[in-house]
């Protein structure tokens, strides 16, 4: 098994991955956000799609054996193993303008927004390419009748995970989220591992 790699708190990271690779993201922890991008890794042009994915899907939360689509409508990751099965992606990265919004009284961050940004610099990803990310163990609670949304803490446990199969050659990003509320008000890493393709 290949060795887990580790995002601290409040920041992000962004690598290669390969079609067929297995990436792990895990919450070591529990209560512990991580927002996931994807991009073609030959053409960062296409990015992973909220929007077509919830309309394929016709639901809006993801779990084993659902498909996360790009804005071409290609398929760029399977969920193939998930252990907690709420996840997150209707909303964006957290970002200063998050901070100045939902937390005037707390020192600004930049956030997973920022955190994704710097990561993905190298590759040639500039900020206005950043979508909406499929946030990791996110618990977005929605009232059937108003529609109204609220950020809970995750109910992820110590350990638990989701694992997502690559379709194509991908550039990923991806972070330990920085804003309070979506993290039950504390702050820890999240792990992840990259395996082989089958």
């Amino acid at each position: 098994m290949s060795a887990v790699q580790v995002i601290p708190e409040r920041s992000g990271t962004a690598f290669r991955l390969a079609a067929g690779e297995r990436l792990v993201v895990i919450d070591p922890r529990g209560e512990q956000v991580a927002d996931l991008l994807a991009f073609n890794a030959d053409d960062t042009d296409e990015v992973i799609s909220s929007g077509r994915t919830l309309d394929y899907a016709e639901k809006i939360w993801l779990t084993t054996g659902d498909l996360l689509y790009s804005n071409r409508s290609n398929v760029l990751l399977e969920i193939e193993e998930d252990t907690v099965g709420r996840h997150d992606f209707l909303l964006t990265p957290c970002s200063y303008d998050t901070f100045h919004h939902f937390y005037p009284g707390l020192e600004p961050h930049r956030g997973c927004f920022g955190n994704l940004v710097a990561a993905l610099a190298p590759y040639g990803i500039v900020a206005d390419r950043i979508p909406v990310a499929f946030n990791c163990f996110m618990n977005v609670p929605i009232d059937a009748e108003t529609g109204r949304l609220r950020v809970l803490p995750p109910i992820s446990r110590a350990g638990d995970h989701i694992a997502f199969r690559a379709r194509r050659d991908l550039i990923v990003g991806l972070t330990a989220c920085s804003a309070p509320d979506s993290n039950g008000g504390s702050f820890k890493p999240i792990h992840y591992r990259i395996e082989p393709a089958a």
